[in-house]
């Protein structure tokens, strides 16, 4: 049995990509022209064109979910996650993903993807999403964790989630903790 969940691109993906294509192409022109062929104009084309071809080749296409993995498959890479090695599957809501930086891979042209630093817990993880919404964490039983993005969100989570239940996520576990604490403090302070 096999699950396909297809990546969309949202019109700001595509927004920020032409805003991508359209700057590369006017520093080329601008560099073409102001150096007339020189060797720092034909080193800035070569440097793009060959930041262009890696970017595009890493463009998430679509989840492929079998009976024991999950494949998330680029026009050119593919990183697999064996099905018996998920700890945890959740939904992450956008706003938690605003402290993700990008180390090594693409931030809005055709999508998100690559290797990206979360400042809240200074952990490198991998994400490959074509829109910043509708976002799923993997994890598996090594802490790594890999965080893709589909429309079918909600059906890939319960298709994913491990028998036995997810593992407890140690930011609930902060909250409900603070929660608490606050709780008691508040049930303590005289009225």
């Amino acid at each position: 049995m096999q699950s396909v969940y297809k990546y969309r691109f949202s019109r700001t993906t595509l927004y920020w990509t032409v805003v991508y294509l359209a700057a590369f192409g006017l520093l080329g022109w601008l560099l073409y022209h102001l150096y007339e062929g020189g060797y720092l104009s034909a080193w800035f084309t070569s440097f793009i064109v060959a930041l262009v071809a890696l970017m595009a080749l890493s463009i998430p296409r679509r989840i492929v979910v079998t009976d024991d993995r999950v494949e998330v498959r680029c026009l050119l890479d593919i990183t697999e996650i064996r099905r018996d090695e998920i700890a945890s599957v959740r939904r992450v809501e956008p706003r938690r993903m605003k402290w993700f930086v990008p180390i090594f891979g693409g931030f809005g042209f055709f999508g998100y993807y690559g290797h990206f630093l979360d400042l809240r817990r200074f952990d490198r993880v991998k994400l490959y999403a074509s829109e910043w919404k509708n976002f799923v964490e993997i994890t598996d039983i090594y802490e790594d964790r890999l965080f893709v993005s589909c429309t079918e969100a909600d059906r890939l989570v319960a298709e994913l989630t491990p028998p036995g239940g997810n593992r407890p996520d140690e930011e609930e576990e902060d909250d409900e903790e603070e929660a608490e604490e606050a709780e008691e403090a508040a049930a303590s302070r005289p009225k």
